[in-house]
């Protein structure tokens, strides 16, 4: 254990080195801004910035924040034109009256209920500590859901909010005794040995939505035509992104092991990346129930298909 820790460490410090504090300066016209945290997440617009220069001479600036929030200012603020983000959290700046559209999915699947290994059921979670990288994610409504299952609450146990790089060490420390969070930070945990797999995310939540693909208004409005050209290359690049190319794509950005790349990229898939108005639907009804938002915004005003 001593030496997996010591490599988790290593992991952890590779994965701080990557995830950098970003500066969206000011490009030319044929520069799409895009904001992304180094999680497997945001593999499809990692793979499709490449493709979309190839192709079309149009050049993505992927712009690298450390945390939600860093990134979440640069898109209220407009310093980018875009970002793969928790889609809760573009819901709430909706809501607060930030002019944001949600113009794909990021992911499907890929999130895990990860535990202590002498968590045997979600009745175990009671009098726990849990670990959610913010309130505004689908990682604090699995753990709902989760709950849920053992007539259970969250009111039941100690929730906090920590960055993802530091839940697998608090994990094995014991700091925590589980914690759902975007990969590959899940995978970690199980990848050192010090939790397992409680739940995935499907089993919880049939077509869950987690993290999704956002574009400013600004952006949309003054350049309709290169909005349109970046949505329908990612889904496309999203279509393209099988296990081995999604690998390939996760090594070049974020610092994992083999292993852990392994573990994660099983739990994820890149295909169909609409947001149909029923999964959507389901979202907002979850939000509402757990008290993420009394109000979230409607499909119609915040999901746009019709490019």
């Amino acid at each position: 254990m001593k030496k997996k820790i010591a490599a988790l460490a290593v992991s952890i410090a590779l994965a701080l080195s990557a995830v950098s504090c970003g500066k969206a300066e000011k490009s030319d016209e044929n520069t799409i801004k895009i904001a992304y945290l180094p999680i497997t997440h945001s593999l499809a617009v990692l793979e499709e910035a490449e493709e979309l220069e190839e192709q079309s001479g149009t050049k993505v600036e992927l712009v690298k924040y450390g945390s939600w929030s860093e990134l979440l200012d640069a898109l209220n603020s407009n310093r980018v034109d875009g970002a793969s983000v928790l889609i809760e959290l573009a819901m709430k700046s909706k809501q607060e009256g930030i002019g944001l559209k949600a113009v794909a999915l990021g992911h499907h699947d890929g999130n895990v209920i990860v535990v202590s290994n002498d968590i045997e059921t979600a009745a175990d979670l009671k009098g726990k500590t849990f670990a959610i990288p913010h309130r505004q994610s689908s990682h604090n409504i699995l753990l709902n859901d989760a709950l849920a299952t053992a007539g259970l609450t969250v009111d039941d146990l100690t929730v906090t909010e920590l960055a993802p790089t530091e839940m697998p060490s608090a994990l094995a420390s014991g700091q925590i005794d589980g914690y759902c969070v975007a990969e590959p930070f899940g995978a970690m945990g199980v990848s050192l040995g010090a939790g397992k797999v409680l739940f995935s995310s499907e089993e919880l939540w049939e077509d869950s939505l987690c993290c999704g693909l956002v574009l400013t208004d600004k952006f949309i409005d003054e350049r309709p035509e290169d909005a349109k050209t970046f949505v329908e290359k990612y889904k496309s690049a999203g279509n393209a992104l099988d296990k081995e190319k999604a690998k390939e794509v996760a090594k070049k950005y974020l610092s994992q092991s083999d292993e852990v790349l392994d573990i994660s990229l099983r739990w994820i898939s890149y295909n169909d990346l609409d947001i149909t108005e029923e999964t959507y639907n389901k979202l907002a009804e979850k939000v509402k129930e757990y008290g993420l938002s009394d109000n979230p915004p409607a499909y119609e005003d915040f999901v746009k298909n019709d490019f």
